[in-house]
Order: structure tokens, then C-alpha cells, then sequence
């Protein structure tokens, strides 16, 4: 039998936390802020997510604001041992933020970008520097300013630790979101493109300082040999 379904919305960050997730989708598709990064101007209105005791949670958004992204990605981003929901929320009048959702509401974002149809492409979590804390990473504007930019979550509100220019892993238009992270045995990589969309980047983060390396030609493979370690 499915699980009672709990519905918030949301106005401002949750007071308490739950039980971490084990499941996360978007669903209640809607047109009403039309941007089409993704090649059409359907996003989302909402965040079901499925909990580890089997309750399902829906985050129902206000008009103003729509989940502008691909799919939830889940990870421990405060380090309870708990997972969180990682999503793009775009406000209709301040653009996109990564905004970070658990079983009872809205724990953690990034500011707004500040302006209507400006946008950020997200990359998986990932602990880059190996010291036992989730970085999140985003391409702010990879479209026009391309600047990739690394957070962590301390004491309840995400601060940027790095940021690198030059950088995108998204075309206008694209139904996906391109490069990833990859460990070819030296640790955690971002695999990105350059600004130009014509070479392969590789990026670490060591002390908080982000450092990129070219590894070949962006071809017709896409992404996927270098994510294999094979470039």
C-alpha cells in the first residue's frame, strides 16, 4: 500500500529534519515559467520525495518558482548519514539557485543568481577533496558567465569555498546536462568542457583551490571515454 502522502509548502528553510531519503523525482510539470534550457519550456512544480521508514513527502512550490532541472540527485550533504535531495530551484524574478531539500522541507541554497531566465548546471555531489565532507558544484551561468563554483554546507548554510572560470557542461537547448565526476585512481575528478566547447577539463579541488587541466579534444564520444578514464 503507498505510503501517506505529506505535502508543505514551502516559504522558507525547515526547523527540524527527518529521516533521510531513498528516492526523489519531480512531478506536476508545468509551463509557467518559460525558459526551455532544456529544449522546451515544461519544468516542474514539485518534489516527491520517498523516505527511509516509506513515507512519501511532496514539496509543492509557490507559482513563483518551478524545480528548473533534469532530476533530484541524492546525497549526505550535512553529513548525518542521512540522504538529502540536491535540485535546481529557479525563482521567476531571481533565476536559479542549488537548493538542498530533506523529508521535512528545505535545509540549505545557494543565493539566487539575481536575474529572471539565468540558470546553473549542476554537477553529482561529491567529497573532492577527500575530507569526509559533500562539495557541491555548479556551472553558474553556463551559457554566458561559465564559472564553475564549489559549496559546502557548514553549520546549516552552504558558502562557497572555490570558483574557476571558463568552464560550462551545458549548451542552450540540450536536453542533459554534460561531464561529471570520475576517480581514475588519484582521487575525485570534474570532468567539464572549456568555454569554447571544444576540449575535455579536468578539475580538482585541493584546499579549497580549484585547479583545471585540458585532457583532449571534446569529439563525437561526448563525455563518456573521459568519465571511463580513458582519456
Amino acid at each position: 500500500m503507498r505510503a501517506a502522502l505529506l505535502t508543505w509548502l514551502l516559504a522558507g528553510p525547515a526547523m527540524a529534519q527527518g529521516q533521510g531519503l531513498i528516492e526523489a523525482r519531480f512531478t506536476e510539470p508545468t509551463t509557467r515559467y518559460a525558459h526551455g534550457v532544456f529544449g522546451e519550456t515544461e519544468e516542474w512544480g514539485a518534489l516527491e520525495m520517498m523516505t527511509e521508514t516509506g513515507e512519501t513527502r511532496l514539496i509543492r512550490l509557490p507559482d513563483s518558482r518551478v524545480f528548473e532541472d533534469t532530476a533530484p540527485r541524492l546525497a549526505d550533504v550535512d553529513g548525518d548519514g542521512a540522504m538529502e535531495a540536491v535540485v535546481v530551484e529557479t525563482d521567476a524574478a531571481q533565476g536559479a539557485r542549488l537548493s538542498v531539500y530533506g523529508p521535512d522541507g528545505l535545509i540549505a541554497a545557494t543565493p539566487y543568481i539575481g536575474t529572471s531566465h539565468r540558470w546553473l548546471a549542476p554537477l553529482p555531489p561529491v567529497d573532492l577533496d577527500g575530507d569526509g565532507h559533500i562539495e557541491l558544484a555548479y556551472v553558474d551561468r553556463p551559457h554566458l558567465a561559465r564559472v564553475l563554483r564549489v559549496w559546502r554546507l557548514r553549520d546549516g548554510v552552504l558558502e562557497q569555498v572555490a570558483a574557476l572560470e571558463g568552464l560550462t557542461n551545458h549548451r542552450f537547448g540540450a536536453p542533459d546536462i554534460s561531464g561529471g565526476v570520475r576517480d581514475c585512481g588519484e582521487g575525485p575528478e570534474l570532468v567539464l568542457a572549456d568555454a569554447s566547447w571544444r576540449r575535455i577539463m579536468a578539475v580538482r579541488l585541493v584546499e579549497d583551490t580549484l585547479s583545471a587541466r585540458d585532457i583532449g579534444p571534446l569529439e563525437e564520444a561526448g563525455f563518456a571515454p573521459a568519465l571511463d578514464c580513458a582519456g
